[in-house]
C-alpha cells in the first residue's frame, strides 16, 4: 500500500480484484479472530464472544436493551441471550426490567464484571497492537478509511 488513493485515471478494480478482495479480507479477520479466541482462551479462560459482550456494556455504563447489545455484536438475540445467562450466572453482568416495557430488559456490568474486563482490556490491545504491528501508520490509516467509505455506502442505502 501506497497510502495514498488512485487517481482519478486509475481505473475501477475489476470484479476478479472485488472478489479477491472480498477473500482476502474474510481471511484477515478469520486469521485475527482466531488469534484472539486462542489467546483470550490461555490468557484469561473466557472466550471472544464473552469478551465482546463485556467491551459493548463497558462503553455503556447505564447499560443496554439486550436488542440494541445483539445489534452492536451483530448476533442473534438467541445467541446474545445465552452468553448473558451464562454471565450473569457468573456474577459479570445483571438484568433489569425495563419501566414500561414488560417484554424489554436492560443488561449492565456488574462491578465484577467491570474489574473483568479492565484486567482483560490492556492484554487485549497488546495483541491486536502485536496482529497489526507489520503494517504502518500510513497503511491503518488508508486501510480504515477505506473500509469506513465501504461500510458508510452500504449503511446509507
Amino acid at each position: 500500500m501506497t497510502g495514498t488513493w488512485p487517481s482519478a485515471d486509475t481505473p475501477p478494480p475489476s470484479d476478479t480484484q472485488r472478489v479477491r478482495l472480498w477473500l482476502r479480507m474474510l481471511r484477515a479477520t478469520r486469521r485475527v479472530e482466531s488469534d484472539l479466541r486462542e489467546r483470550l482462551r490461555d490468557a484469561h479462560d473466557t472466550t471472544l464472544p464473552r469478551f465482546d459482550v463485556l467491551a459493548a456494556l463497558h462503553r455503556e455504563p447505564d447499560g443496554m436493551r439486550m436488542t440494541e447489545l445483539s445489534k452492536r455484536l451483530m448476533v442473534s438475540n438467541g445467541n446474545v441471550t445465552g452468553l448473558v445467562d451464562r454471565l450473569a450466572a457468573d456474577g459479570l453482568v445483571a438484568r433489569a426490567a425495563i419501566e414500561g416495557d414488560r417484554r424489554a430488559t436492560r443488561v449492565h456490568l456488574t462491578d465484577a464484571g467491570r474489574a473483568t474486563f479492565e484486567a482483560q482490556a490492556p492484554t487485549h490491545r497488546e495483541w491486536i497492537d502485536e496482529i497489526f504491528e507489520d503494517l504502518s501508520t500510513d497503511e491503518v490509516a488508508v486501510m480504515i478509511a477505506a473500509l469506513e467509505k465501504l461500510l458508510h455506502d452500504k449503511e446509507s442505502r
